[in-house]
């Protein structure tokens, strides 16, 4: 008999295939696990899947007397109760740089089609106002890449592979993060500090409680009126509403989000903004990144079931 798997989160089928062929999964397609199968069925869970921004507390944790693994899909993590966890001795897993590459892959897409105006100038030419020779003060010429300073805000895996990639762009490169790395970057001991010396702030740090809004008004206010935002990182770290505002009052010049605060992000006066470009939360929405995804998932199971310590097992320092 196939080992089970509680599905937590609400996962697109596809995505499960692969796990299919090797446990035996129990889906609750993103609703309360009480609402689709019995007390008697959740009892025998030893090993669960979640999304890393699924909110799974001590109270969750309990539905399960016999939980012993939560594995989460992607590198987050951030969703889940690591005290609790540990108090209960549930072992906690993720895919650490699985999905790195293509997630600083779209955080420069969101750079480069922000800070160049992408959307403005594909309307332009769709419009007709370029053959007709119309004026649009949105055509005016940016500031390029090569000597831009580019600020990054975390250097994790993520992290490092933006700083990489803008390095490659002919750009200076700067970076905050809880611990000085020795890498060939300009690092500030603060956020504010990397704020009043960048342009562009690439929001890459891990989201937590000590990360919750530090993106604020104070912050934003520090990028200046041609500073730019991109977050690829979770939508809480960004206070949205003091965005919102240092947006619509050119307090900054304009922001690349594929995250937000709620997701799916519905329009509102955020989605309004005509100086913002945004993604559905597709950083690390590749072929490839989902491969190397579900093969940390896997790997992490399978050793759980065989009574192994997971491989890629959460370790906060």
């Amino acid at each position: 008999m196939a080992n089970k798997v509680l599905i937590y989160s609400r996962f697109p089928r596809t995505m499960m295939a692969r796990f299919a062929e090797r446990f035996e999964l129990l889906d609750t397609a993103g609703k309360p696990a009480r609402e689709v199968f019995s007390a008697e069925e959740l009892g025998g869970i030893r090993a669960m899947l979640t999304a890393g921004g699924t909110p799974l507390g001590a109270e969750a944790m309990d539905l399960f007397p016999k939980l012993g693994a939560v594995v989460c899909y992607g590198t987050g993590y951030d969703g889940v109760d690591l005290k609790a966890a540990a108090a209960r001795n549930i072992a906690v897993g993720h895919s650490p740089g699985a999905n790195a590459a293509s997630v600083a892959d779209i955080a420069m897409t969101l750079m480069l089609a922000t800070t160049r105006r992408i959307l403005v100038a594909d309307q332009y030419v769709r419009s007709g106002d370029w053959a007709s020779s119309k004026q649009s003060p949105m055509m005016r010429p940016q500031a390029g890449m090569p000597g831009r300073r580019i600020g990054v805000y975390g250097m994790g895996e993520i992290g490092r592979k933006i700083a990489a990639r803008c390095a490659a762009f002919e750009s200076e490169v700067g970076y905050f993060s809880r611990t000085k790395h020795d890498l060939p970057y300009q690092y500030f001991p603060t956020l504010e500090a990397l704020a009043d010396w960048c342009s562009v702030l690439m929001i890459a740090v891990r989201a937590g409680a000590e990360t919750q809004h530090v993106v604020n008004a104070d912050i934003l206010k520090r990028l200046g009126a041609v500073g730019y935002v991109v977050n690829i990182s979770r939508g809480s770290v960004i206070d949205e509403r003091a965005l919102v505002a240092a947006l619509s009052d050119k307090t900054i010049a304009g922001a690349g989000l594929d995250v937000y605060e709620t997701e799916p992000h519905a329009p509102d006066a955020l989605t309004a903004l005509p100086n913002v470009v945004f993604a559905p939360h597709i950083g690390g929405h590749t072929l490839d990144s989902h491969v190397a995804m579900q093969n940390c998932v896997i790997a992490n199971l399978e050793a759980y079931f065989a009574g192994k310590p997971l491989p890629y097992s959460v370790r906060e320092s």
